[in-house]
């Protein structure tokens, strides 16, 4: 992504600090940001607004940013018949998902870039997505459905008006429906079993093209297949596990998931990578290798974990940085990541390449349209599989590894794709989250550095110490005088890595955060009247919200990313295991009882809160290891020997056995047990308030683990 092209003159984008924003300072277009000023102008000058919603890793916005807004007759036409506003999706996504659900409801399309005619107080009365410079796609182009808008404005406006209050009312209705039902295990089930309906056998993942991946839903297959010993969510778990790797969906040379495939069989992606989508992933693999222990999963994790550290993350300060461009520029797709047969046979000795362009399917005829030479690596058949014809696995290892070295050498040497490097909070909880998982399972002692350091940028940039927490921790270039509000996400997100970081470090201050910040989410969030969380502060605007900012959202459905009311409810659920506080406990519940009657509709993409519900009706089961050295660390690896949605595995110091140096449940707990004479480390097994006498050793440990589990 690189910057429009000076024109000598700047619009008010100027300003903005978001990297989407600013890369369309010097079109001819005069962009207003979203905010008061720019609805003010509309309303005092009688125009309609043209809403832009994109991002910075959207191929297609930049695509209509050259095409459209950078040519100086649309923007005559623009500037003298609307107001025009641009929005980061990624910045402001309490406006993307009310406009995303308008637009939706107009026209049945949805995605980036995102194009809304709306009134002059923000209620839209058309709307889609990518709109091309002249007549072509079947689509008509941009000049003719800017002057049907305006014409419509001036000629229709009762028309435009009636359009636009029931569109107004589909995005009401829009994931703020409210219906209760009955909490139950048979309820998870049933999500589990729409999932699975949709599960390809063959290629992995769900449904046909295109493919996305859906951390949370696998999440909640490898719980019901470890905690009821369900075969198929067993299979659909591994198999999609397997082959997204194996795909061109995942970077075969430096790690890290593209945002999703365009085709069944996970080979050609959007190129783009997302921090969420590694973050989550990361820890669905982190948990296969967990639960299954199978090596395939465990080099993935790593290698996301490599290709994070070394290009998302900062590495002084802390952050994890938002998303990786798919393309350089315009005239390419994905040519970064991609390769013709030359380009490997200059950089590989003969040898490599004739395993290269076996292992890779390195083909002259290769996968991209736009250059059919490119070819996108992916794993047409493993190592293991290469040595059970006959191969020796060991030197088709070296021939892999020598060979990804230098490809990845190579492609160093390219042009690299922006780097977005505006730190999200609610991504950076996410991370923190994810880097913790990771660190305590795979024991990686840097990897738990980062995150901890990252987390303590948070709290320090983010969050005012009270009630209060920013959208953005830190933008890369300049912090905007008006910040954008913290939404749901943000503040679950972050409960969740509050507390991972106190189990992490042991330092109550973390814990303390965490339960101030629960304490805000419920004020600013909860809807004591009809139950539930809205994605936004209740309270935040002093005056009227602007545009379809006016519309209320409890979000139920995950987008990829896992919904704010599950997420809320889970930690919530967390936070009262630890603390005792009753209210947390009814929170969750009530909210999650709002949503009961409708949920198992969405299946698929209700991942999040069949894991919050299955968390709510399983007591949790927590081991504590007390104690340091080896035996300590042998009893903390076999407690976290599964994974399990319900289970909470701690360590802690024998001088931390303080009143004040752990939680109230923990204290209550502990502080009571007789200690085992002569034990280095010991550990107690808790399942709900019911503790059973402390344990030293390893094995009875494992077995008193999965009594308390089944």
């Amino acid at each position: 992504m690189t910057d429009s092209p000076t024109s000598g003159s700047v619009n008010l984008l100027d300003t903005a600090a978001s990297s989407y924003l600013r890369s369309a300072r010097h079109q001819p277009v005069q962009w207003h940001p979203w905010g008061e000023a720019a609805f003010a102008k509309a309303q005092a000058e009688d125009k309609p607004i043209l809403l832009d919603i994109g991002a910075v890793w959207c191929h297609w916005c930049h695509v209509m940013d050259r095409e459209s807004y950078e040519d100086p007759e649309v923007a005559k036409v623009i500037n003298e018949y609307f107001v025009p506003v641009k929005v980061d999706r990624d910045e402001r996504p309490d406006v993307d998902t009310r406009y995303q659900a308008a637009v939706s409801a107009i026209s049945g399309q949805g995605g980036w870039p995102l194009t809304a005619f709306l009134t002059p107080d923000g209620r839209p009365y058309f709307g889609g997505t990518y709109i091309p410079r002249e007549d072509r796609y079947g689509r008509p182009g941009i000049g003719r459905v800017l002057q049907a808008m305006a014409q419509v404005w001036r000629e229709r406006r009762e028309e435009a008006l009636e359009t636009a209050g029931s569109v107004m009312a589909a995005i009401e209705h829009n994931e703020s429906f409210s219906a209760s039902g009955e909490l139950n295990i048979a309820l998870v089930d049933k999500i589990v079993g729409s999932a699975l309906a949709k599960f390809d056998s063959r290629n992995g993942g769900f449904g046909s093209q295109p493919k996305f991946p859906h951390p949370s839903a696998l999440d909640l297959l490898l719980e019901v297949a470890m905690s009821r010993d369900n075969d198929q969510a067993r299979e659909a778990f591994i198999v999609t596990l397997d082959k997204m790797a194996r795909g061109g969906v995942y970077d075969q040379l430096a790690g890290g998931f593209h945002r999703y495939s365009v085709d069944e069989h996970w080979v050609v992606p959007h190129f783009e990578k997302m921090l969420y989508d590694n973050t989550e992933l990361l820890r669905n693999y982190v948990h296969g290798f967990q639960s299954l222990v199978r090596p395939e999963f465990l080099e993935t994790a790593q290698q996301i974990v490599g290709w994070l550290d070394s290009t998302m993350t900062d590495r002084k300060h802390g952050g994890f940085y938002a998303s990786q461009d798919a393309d350089v520029g315009l005239d390419d797709d994905g040519d970064y990541f991609t390769w013709t047969q030359d380009e490997a046979r200059a950089v590989l000795t003969p040898e490599e390449m004739e395993f290269a362009a076996s292992y890779w399917d390195i083909g002259e005829i290769g996968d991209m349209h736009h250059n059919p030479a490119k070819n996108v690596l992916h794993v047409k058949a493993t190592l293991e599989e290469r040595a059970a014809q006959g191969g020796d696995i060991d030197f088709m290892r070296e021939l892999r590894d020598s060979a990804r070295s230098k490809l990845l050498a190579a492609r160093s040497l390219r042009p690299t794709p922006f780097i977005d490097r505006t730190l999200y909070t609610g991504w950076n909880a996410m991370a923190v989250t994810a880097y913790l998982e990771t660190a305590r399972v795979l024991r990686l002692e840097p990897v738990r550095e980062f995150a901890l350091l990252t987390m303590n940028r948070l709290l320090n940039e983010a969050w005012n110490g009270g009630s209060t927490l920013r959208h953005v921790i830190a933008y890369p270039e300049q912090q905007p005088k008006e910040q954008a509000p913290g939404t749901l996400d943000d503040y679950a997100f972050t409960v969740h890595a509050c507390i991972d970081s106190w189990i992490a470090s042991g330092n109550m201050n973390f814990y303390r955060a965490g339960i101030m910040i629960a304490d805000a989410m419920i004020e600013r969030f909860y809807d004591r009247t009809g139950n539930a969380f809205f994605d936004s502060a209740v309270n935040d605007a002093v005056q009227m919200p602007l545009g379809a900012l006016s519309a209320r959202r409890k979000p139920l459905q995950d987008s990829p990313t896992p919904a704010g009311n599950p997420a809320a409810a889970s930690a919530l659920l967390r936070l009262e295991a630890l603390s005792g506080r009753q209210e947390y406990r009814e929170t969750a519940e009530d909210t999650l009882d709002s949503f009961a009657g409708i949920v198992e509709h969405f299946g698929l993409y209700a991942g999040s809160y069949g894991l919050a519900l299955e968390q709510f009706l399983l007591d949790p089961v927590q081991v504590v290891i007390v104690g340091s050295g080896p035996e300590a660390s042998r009893l903390e690896a076999t407690a976290r020997a599964r994974y399990a949605v319900n289970k909470t595995v701690l360590r802690i110091a024998h001088d931390k056995l303080v009143e004040d140096g752990i939680p109230e449940v923990l204290a209550e707990t502990l502080l009571k047990v007789p200690v085992p004479e002569n034990a280095a480390a010991w550990a107690l097994v808790c399942r709900g308030r019911t503790c059973l006498p402390p344990i030293t050793d390893a094995e009875k440990l494992l077995e008193a683990i999965e009594s308390q589990e089944s």
